[in-house]
């Protein structure tokens, strides 16, 4: 497993990686815009290929991730918002295809109470249509858009497993689109990986309704908020109702191995993730590869 962080790109893209770097990253996370602005930030695209360059060469850093502007909602019932929405996107897997960045991870949006069969339709036509856009402009295919999981606070979309298979159904399978599993959000909606044996439902029950060659990335964080708040409240590893143990018992399956994974957690000083976060995330992931072990070594011996 390549552990990472979600980091700033304040002042530019390519002093992000160095960031990276001063905390042990492998993989690094960036939003491709301001996420709560609907104006883009206008890279030149020799920038944009400047960074990809970089970051394939990186002795660290092995994967780049985008994360996609939170404005979007391609559930909006408002024609003009939706247009809008579809158009960021658009821009958003532009940016992050030729940054070189593996996914670009979407919070699809919210039906503000109207309920989610009624705006499966519209999500999908809208991810369709913003994905063949992309890479008509672009002239090749567009890096891979992850559906995040969400919390489950008022209308949001994705707040269960069931939900992001029925979005991709509705897509009809396409393969442009897989899922990423963010911790806190699973741990929010009511989903609890407490231990081995619940982590391991939990990846079965993932397998049985998305696939889970549909998994392309995880984001690791704690919970402010107990199981089941339905609040999307991250805190750092080993100090919030979720702690080290679960998380280890989730990211030691077998099955996630390989992924990146990355720390959206405030840090030590509420500045971002440090080298303390991403060596706490390699520890749990350890931990949790003991117990595995353990329990292999036990059951073989009976």
């Amino acid at each position: 497993m390549l552990f990472g962080a979600h980091v700033s790109a304040a002042g530019g893209l390519l002093p992000a990686l160095e960031r990276a770097e001063a905390i042990g990253a492998e993989v690094i996370q960036l939003h491709t815009q301001s996420p709560r602005v609907w104006r883009p930030n206008d890279y030149p695209e020799e920038l944009l290929e400047t960074f990809a360059a970089m970051a394939a060469r990186h002795r660290r850093v092995k994967v780049t991730v985008c994360h996609a502007s939170y404005l979007i909602n391609l559930a909006s019932f408002d024609r003009a918002l939706l247009e809008k929405s579809r158009a960021c996107l658009v821009t958003n897997l532009e940016v992050a295809t030729r940054m070189g960045a593996a996914c670009l991870v979407l919070h699809i949006g919210s039906h503000l109470g109207s309920g989610f069969p009624t705006v499966l339709a519209t999500v999908a036509d809208e991810l369709a249509a913003a994905l063949d856009r992309a890479e008509e402009r672009l002239g090749q295919e567009s890096c891979r858009l992850l559906l995040e999981n969400t919390a489950g606070a008022g209308g949001t979309i994705g707040r269960s497993f069931s939900e992001l298979a029925a979005v991709i159904a509705a897509c009809s399978g396409d393969r442009r689109l897989g899922i990423c599993l963010d911790t806190q959000h699973l741990f929010a909606s009511g989903v609890s990986f407490s231990s081995l044996e619940e982590a391991d439902a939990v990846v079965a029950e993932l397998d049985a309704t998305v696939g889970l060659e549909r998994l392309g990335c995880l984001h690791l964080n704690d919970s402010k908020v107990p199981l089941g708040a339905n609040r999307d409240r991250h805190e750092n590893l080993g100090e919030g109702c979720i702690g080290e143990r679960a998380l280890g018992s989730l990211l030691s399956h077998p099955a996630l191995q390989g992924l990146p994974a990355v720390l959206e957690v405030p840090g030590p000083e509420r500045k971002g993730p440090g080298p303390a976060d991403v060596a706490a995330a390699r520890r749990l992931h350890r931990n949790g590869l003991r117990r595995r072990h353990s329990r292999a070594a036990r059951a073989a011996a009976r």
